[in-house]
């Protein structure tokens, strides 16, 4: 990778950093309990139990998300940021650009 990708790179890191932290405080804030003193119905808190497993586990994976992205920006000054972890060839820039969090090619990722 070269230096003018490396910024380019960096550049859409950082937006998903902060896009991806914006996700985790909307599902944190979701998945919030409703409280029992609110006046709803047995259909619609039993809908509000179910969008909840749902949206916590898309907190979860946005938290999981988070983790891989600050890896990925911890390690873009190693000398091999940007190779693939299994074959070590190096990942095509493109998927990078798609996937600032990808550790592996596509035929890898397989």
């Amino acid at each position: 990778m070269n230096l003018k990708e490396k910024e380019t790179f960096t550049k859409i890191l950082n937006e998903e950093i902060l896009t991806t932290e914006k996700s985790v405080l909307k599902y944190n804030e979701l998945c919030k309990p409703i409280s029992p003193d609110n006046a709803i119905g047995r259909v619609s808190r039993m809908d509000a139990i179910n969008n909840k497993s749902v949206v916590e586990a898309a907190l979860r994976k946005s938290k999981e998300k988070m983790s891989q992205l600050k890896a990925m920006q911890n390690n873009i000054s190693n000398s091999d940021f940007g190779n693939c972890k299994k074959c070590q060839k190096e990942i095509p820039f493109g998927r990078l650009m798609l996937q600032p969090h990808s550790k592996f090619c596509v035929i890898c990722a397989d």
